[in-house]
């Protein structure tokens, strides 16, 4: 009997399929076997084979959880075809299980995009062993917190620049927030400061992200994973789009990781007095070893050093526009304090930060409100036990940002953007700070963070000193209406 296309084309999908149920059924089975009669946390009833995945927000997934908390409780138990999640709610949880317990809840799970993409050059998502503990480890020595201090005197310049760029290209505001983040992590990691406007290694970080983004989604993570041959069929073959978008992000990643890497390398080469980066820096240790180290190490340092491109600082900034523009009576509240304490003949320096406590307000309701990273994935090492329930080994845990930043006895009215809960009645800081838990947990908190938050308090502070946030106008002078739409991934 011939075999038809179709057939064949059955065949062809048959395989997958049933290597998947296997694997299904293999899991269950070892998951019965090391659970020794205690049960998992509490969540929504699985069905077969594809389990809760048909009842998930796959655009806004913390949604659903958020929602499922209320029924389930702040530790819930989640399948995902045949990935199993645990979601911690609680910022407590969090803290006993990724930071007390944080020896076995420090790996990160398998995530079939992150590869094909090029996300996989950032030591953020390496498993965690010795790869992921010496890119630790390098960029700790440029960016902890008493050597972050150095930066400071250029992000406040970078950050007046990109004041006076705004000015002048208002609707550019998007490219110079991605300037002025690239500014401060280039001249650290590569000492190159890039230029005002249309900077080519700016514009290379701008590509890889917009080519990236959609990679971390969670139906073509699930999708590649279970057909990981869409990677390897033709370009004109029905469903190649996602090799071709991989391979565009995978080329912008090598751009973003070579360019400026090749850049200090010259820079060492044709000066007799270079200055000082982090690169050059490890550069001139990795001489005194052999090949075989060099090697490893080469590879840790361009991965350490292209981590620092995070988006925390650009996605951030975009958050506090819309909220000003959405908020003005914040803004002109903000410059009234500015002007009281600051006068009129001077902008923001870091010493003023103390004394500035509703710019500080702002700065934490900015994190709060829209969390960069809603959703930070972790996995286990080995299995556990917590609350009388059964935690199995290798399973994916995700930290839920979004749901302790909605927390509504915490956050009443968590939706709306009220610097006002962060300060007493007296007008002083709380003791309450999102920075607690927007920048992790554990031994995969942000390493960047302290760097991150300097960058971010100077800009708002700058641009609140100097700058009105208003919609803009069309032909006949009438605000332009706009609706807010965010692009999601692994970040927001």
């Amino acid at each position: 009997m011939p075999i038809t296309i179709a057939s064949a084309t059955c065949l062809t999908l048959l395989v997958p399929v049933s290597v998947v149920i296997l694997d299904i059924l293999r899991r269950l089975v070892r998951r019965r076997r090391e659970r020794k009669g205690l049960p998992l946390p509490p969540g929504p009833t699985p069905v077969p084979l594809l389990g809760n995945v048909l009842s998930l927000d796959t655009d806004a997934p913390w949604k659903t959880y958020t929602e499922w908390q209320t029924k389930y409780g702040d530790v819930l138990y989640v399948r995902l075809l045949d990935e199993e999640v645990i979601v911690l709610n609680s910022q407590s949880d969090a803290v006993e299980l990724l930071e007390k317990r944080s020896k076995i809840y420090s790996d990160r799970p398998f995530i079939a995009t992150i590869d094909p993409y090029g996300l996989g050059y950032t030591f953020g998502f390496a498993r965690y062993g010795d790869h992921w503990r010496l890119c630790r480890r390098i960029f700790h020595q440029t960016f902890r917190a008493n050597a972050a201090l150095v930066f400071r005197p250029m992000q406040l310049r970078t950050a007046r620049q990109m004041v006076v760029n705004m000015i002048d290209q208002p609707d550019q505001y998007a490219f110079h927030y991605s300037t002025f983040a690239a500014a401060v992590v280039m001249s650290a990691a590569y000492d190159y400061e890039p230029g005002p406007r249309d900077d080519p290694i700016v514009h290379i970080l701008d590509s890889f992200l917009r080519a990236s983004m959609s990679a971390a989604t969670a139906e073509k993570a699930v999708l590649l994973k279970m057909f990981p041959f869409l990677l390897r069929i033709p370009d004109w073959f029905p469903g190649s789009s996602i090799k071709r978008e991989a391979r565009t992000s995978s080329e912008w990643a090598v751009k973003m990781m070579e360019t400026p890497y090749k850049y200090v390398q010259k820079q060492m080469e044709s000066s007799r007095d270079p200055t000082f980066s982090m690169v050059s820096d490890h550069i001139t240790r990795m001489r005194k070893y052999d090949e075989p180290y060099c090697s490893a190490y080469t590879t840790a340092l361009k991965h350490a050093s292209v981590t620092a491109f995070h988006w925390y600082t650009s996605s951030l900034l975009m958050t506090f526009t819309l909220a000003m523009v959405e908020n003005p009576h914040v803004w002109k509240r903000a410059q009234a304090e500015i002007d009281a304490v600051l006068g009129m003949n001077r902008l923001p320096e870091y010493d003023d930060r103390p004394s500035l406590p509703y710019v500080e307000a702002i700065l934490r309701e900015t994190t709060r409100w829209q969390p960069v990273t809603p959703l930070v994935p972790h996995a286990t090492s080995s299995s556990d036990i917590y609350k009388s329930f059964h935690i199995p080994k290798g399973i994916f845990h995700s930290q839920l940002c979004r749901a302790m930043s909605r927390n509504e006895a915490r956050y009443p009215n968590g939706d709306q953007f009220i610097p006002e809960r962060f300060l007493t009645v007296e007008g002083t800081l709380t003791d309450d700070d999102p920075a607690e838990y927007v920048f992790g947990f554990g031994r995969r908190i942000c390493p960047g963070r302290h760097a991150g938050d300097a960058s971010l308090w100077i800009s708002i502070a700058t641009m609140l000193a100097t700058l009105e946030f208003n919609l803009a106008k069309d032909a006949e002078g009438k605000d332009v209406a706009f609706k807010p739409a965010y692009a999601s991934g692994l970040t927001r």
